[in-house]
């Protein structure tokens, strides 16, 4: 795309291991905006530490990045050459079992949390359970909660029932920040035509997930491919609610996957867990704009183009985050 490039590029989940050449290769690949994970089983004063650690890296980088807390710091990322920081949670966890918490952390700058990770939580239940008992008591409270402020809920990494019962609950739309159709890669990890269909109906939001244990074909799906699984999801989703949400792990190493994996709730180790090899045409944000030419071909117009790498998810954000004033 060159003559009617993208107004903003926007990526909807990563969890890097941040350094200043990552907030570097924001800038070189053009990303206006980025949903950055925060942390995964940790509670919440290990959250805060976090977030402290980020309002180091905002000071020490501000040349490069600026923290979103709505759409207008991705128009001021726009305006001034930087990249705007969304900071989400990947676990409910560090809200503890007090709804409370949920505002604090949105004070602190919290504005994407899931309400599961893989396991069953408080709020509801993860996709790896062997039975899905579907959105809790306090799922149902916190769900109401982030509706009130504004504090966007993801539903990557649950279950099938927990995922259609919040889409019918929140008075808000969703999203799936980072999976893929089902259909193409057959893992309970990625989404159902059911709540694709769902999440349409009440206007939220895929990301399409570059990890390649969520792509047709690992490590080894080609660009074409990418464009293709992309395609089929627009076809339920349209174009403008579809995004990307690559799940990029950049310089992380295996240890982290580990801890993704297991937190504290297991002794049981998974020494052989380890971050597959990206795919040959995605491997930092340098080559995010390089994923134009998968959906153009794959038969996506400019503008069809240009929604999917940023302008659903500037809508979507638009019009859920309130503005901080």
């Amino acid at each position: 795309m060159t003559s009617a490039a993208p107004q903003v590029l926007i990526d909807g989940l990563q969890y890097c291991n941040w350094s200043r050449e990552i907030f570097q290769q924001m800038r070189e690949g053009g990303l206006t905006a980025v949903h950055a994970t925060v942390g995964y089983h940790e509670g919440f004063r290990e959250t805060v530490r976090h977030l402290v650690d980020w309002r180091t890296r905002f000071r020490d980088n501000e040349d490069l990045i600026l923290l979103a807390r709505d759409s207008g710091d991705i128009e001021c990322a726009s305006a001034t050459n930087r990249t705007a920081i969304f900071l989400g949670l990947q676990n409910p966890m560090p809200i503890e079992d007090d709804i409370g918490l949920i505002e604090m952390l949105f004070d602190l700058g919290i504005r994407f949390m899931q309400l599961t990770y893989n396991n069953q939580s408080l709020l509801g239940c993860g996709w790896m359970e062997k039975e899905d008992s579907g959105v809790t008591r306090m799922g149902r409270e916190a769900i109401a909660e982030m509706n009130r402020l504004g504090m966007i809920i993801d539903l990557s990494h649950a279950g099938e029932r927990t995922a259609l019962e919040t889409i019918a609950l929140s008075r808000r739309p969703v999203v799936i920040s980072h999976a893929n159709p089902r259909w193409l890669r057959d893992s309970n990890r990625n989404v159902s035509k059911d709540v694709l269909r769902a999440l349409r109906e009440r206007q939220g939001l895929l990301g399409i997930s570059l990890y390649p244990l969520h792509l047709p074909n690992g490590s080894d799906t080609t660009l074409d491919q990418f464009g293709n699984m992309a395609r089929e999801a627009a076809e339920i989703m349209g174009p403008e609610h579809l995004g990307i949400g690559s799940d990029l792990c950049q310089h992380q190493p295996d240890s982290a996957v580990r801890w993704m994996r297991e937190g504290r709730w297991t002794r049981e180790v998974q020494a052989t867990a380890s971050f597959p090899a990206q795919p040959a045409w995605f491997g930092s944000n340098l080559d995010f704009p390089g994923l134009s030419q998968g959906l153009l071909a794959a038969g996506f117009d400019e503008m069809g183009t240009s929604l999917v790498l940023g302008g659903a998810w500037h809508r979507f954000i638009r019009d859920s985050i309130p503005s901080a004033g």
